[in-house]
């Protein structure tokens, strides 16, 4: 008897507990039914059976409704009755969310990607964060970005000749070929060996990045597979990890033999070293300037190694797709406005005539056109069209209470289309970014790369790739594409893409001609 009522007691208290639960979240939820709505959410699913379907379909959908609400700039998607979602589009907004000290935690949906990344320096939080921020920060600094340029140019090299089979063979999709290029830059930027991407298209570690990224895009929107245990026992989650243990593998194996490499080195150079040794190792430094850091900070004491892969497979995963969609959509653009492709070449050809042996960050300074063209690609068709954050505190948000927890995304792809913010929002239009045009613009109108304290620390190296590869293609190809805007189907997965693909016809590139 007394068994049984424990068993009560406990089962009593449950149900209290989860009564609770549910009664303080639907509490703190209900004031956001005061935001503005795309369709009604019904009682039961919110916004759910609204939104299933394609992404692209999805996409437009949900666009569509923040059109309505351009002046506000918010809206609230309910992905069911006790999980809705606010997102945000206007400058002001954005602002308030994204330069706030407090509101720094990455909402639930970076969950997903905890198998892949654990808790590294895109989804960690608190001191941890802080913490790998510092750690990571010295790796991007200019002077050590120099040493990548040669990474880009070695790497474009392999991407022009595989172009120079393409020339005068009609359209065909270009999005695969710069996926294959960034994905060799980033493996060598990050770990130092390449993954021969671009030459073995077809290997294991390849195939798995790319396979990933797909599962996990169809997990996002798919919340019947949100639970692990769930997911862990269909078959999508069992070709999930599968994937993960190639990249987990190889990641491990490089980590491996640059700590077995580290200590080589260090009993060896208790002994006198000469000149050339110094040159070598300062050489191979370098070019592993990430891993390194990471490498020095585990032997210190101040980084597990576990985290080093955390930190190493996070910087694969954000330098990927991203800059390979940036590149991707800069040269779509280009293919549709003949005139500004143009302008663009001259300025390449005038540098490289001038051109030093070895080339620096402050030399790409001087694309400033091509700058221009690379800001307004990414207006356009933003390479990560939505992020979010978890409100750590109550807040306001255009006039609108925000309970804590909430999970609040900015909408880059809505907000860089608003018509309130930017005219003729759908023109190409690179001058909009020229110094006498962005003067008295809000400085969260462009958000490429996010803002405020967890804004992108890769950035500066994803513009100076995208820099360096546009240069070298047009410097060899004009592009041309008959790829009308209108017939392109956009998917928001964790990049902006294509659903049938970006098609572009290359021709030789004939000197002192126009394009």
């Amino acid at each position: 008897m007394i068994a049984i009522g424990v068993v009560l007691l406990i089962s009593l208290s449950l149900f209290v507990f989860a009564s609770v639960s549910f009664i303080s979240k639907y509490s703190s939820v209900a004031v956001l039914r005061l935001l503005p709505v795309g369709r009604k959410p019904s009682i039961l699913f919110g916004n759910a059976l609204h939104l299933r379907g394609e992404a692209d379909v999805v996409l437009q959908l949900v666009f569509g409704w923040m059109q309505r609400h351009n002046h506000e700039g918010i809206l609230c998607l309910w992905f069911s009755p006790t999980y809705p979602m606010v997102l945000i589009y206007k400058p002001e907004l954005a602002e308030l969310l994204l330069n706030s000290s407090k509101h720094t935690t990455k909402s639930v949906d970076y969950d997903l990607l905890h198998p892949w990344l654990g808790t590294g320096l895109l989804t960690s939080k608190g001191e941890k964060w802080r913490s790998r921020r510092k750690l990571i920060t010295p790796t991007f600094h200019f002077s050590i970005l120099n040493d990548f340029i040669q990474v880009c140019e070695e790497q474009t090299a392999i991407l022009i000749s595989h172009l120079q089979e393409k020339v005068n063979k009609g359209a065909f999709d270009i999005m695969p070929y710069i996926a294959l290029l960034t994905l060799d830059i980033i493996c060598v930027t990050s770990m130092g060996p390449s993954a021969n991407a671009q030459e073995k298209s077809n290997s294991p570690y390849v195939q798995a990045v790319v396979k990933l990224s797909e599962l996990l895009e169809m997990r996002s929107r798919s919340p019947w597979f949100w639970p692990d245990a769930i997911f862990n026992l269909c078959p999508p989650g069992r070709e999930f990890n599968n994937c993960l243990k190639i990249l987990h593998g190889f990641t491990d194996k490089v980590i491996d033999e640059q700590i077995a490499e580290r200590a080589a080195k260090k009993l060896s150079n208790r002994g006198k070293k000469n000149e050339d040794d110094d040159q070598s190792e300062l050489a191979s430094k370098r070019r592993l300037a990430f891993l390194d850091a990471l490498l020095e900070a585990y032997e210190n004491g101040e980084i597990s190694r576990e985290g080093v892969r955390e930190e190493v497979d996070t910087f694969m995963f954000e330098g990927h797709d991203t800059t390979s969609a940036g590149i991707t959509w800069a040269l779509y653009l280009l293919g549709r406005h003949p005139v500004i492709q143009q302008r663009v070449y001259e300025e390449v050809e005038s540098f490289f005539e001038r051109r030093s042996d070895v080339l620096t960050v402050d030399d790409l300074k001087e694309f400033r056109f091509l700058e221009c063209v690379l800001k307004e690609s990414q207006r356009l068709f933003p390479s990560v069209p939505f992020f979010s954050r978890s409100t750590s505190e109550d807040c306001q948000l255009g006039g609108y209470f925000i309970p804590k927890g909430t999970t609040v995304g900015v909408s880059t792809f809505a907000l860089h289309r608003n018509p309130e913010v930017w005219p003729a929002p759908l023109d190409f239009n690179p001058d909009r970014f020229l110094p006498g045009n962005i003067q008295g613009r809000h400085p969260f109108a462009f958000l490429p790369f996010s803002a405020g304290p967890r804004n992108c620390i890769g950035q500066r190296l994803a513009f100076l790739e995208e820099k360096l590869v546009l240069a070298h293609v047009l410097r060899h190809f004009e592009i041309q594409s008959t790829q009308a805007v209108d017939d392109i189907q956009l998917c928001v997965e964790f990049v902006l893409r294509s659903k049938e693909g970006v098609f572009v016809t290359l021709v030789h590139r004939q000197k002192g001609k126009g394009a």
